[in-house]
């Protein structure tokens, strides 16, 4: 029985051997990895990284019918990310420089 479904699953017109298959997986991916990042500090983040991963999901989410759901997830932790990072860059107050004797 469970041989039939893994075979069922694997010859699925959306299953492994598809790209139908693989794209949201490696996006939940992203997604997930940008969550884990939260805790990151802010000044370890990147804007470009962050500015593709906000850019994918917002425009895919709009195009995209079947893996809408893991788009939006990318855009909302990207743009998250970069509000992190603008917020610390540009709101804070600087830092003092503590001078080494």
């Amino acid at each position: 029985m469970a041989t039939s479904k893994l075979q069922a699953l694997w010859n699925h017109p959306a299953g492994p051997k598809t790209i139908h298959f693989w794209a949201p997986t490696f996006k939940w991916g992203i997604s997930i990895a940008n969550v884990a990042d939260f805790s990151k500090p802010p000044e370890k983040l990147s804007y470009p990284q962050q500015i593709a991963v906000a850019c994918t999901g917002i425009v895919w989410s709009r195009y995209s019918t079947v893996i809408t759901p893991v788009n939006v997830a990318m855009a909302g932790t990207g743009l998250y990310q970069l509000y992190r990072k603008v917020q610390h860059d540009y709101s804070s107050e600087p830092e003092a420089v503590i001078a080494k004797e």
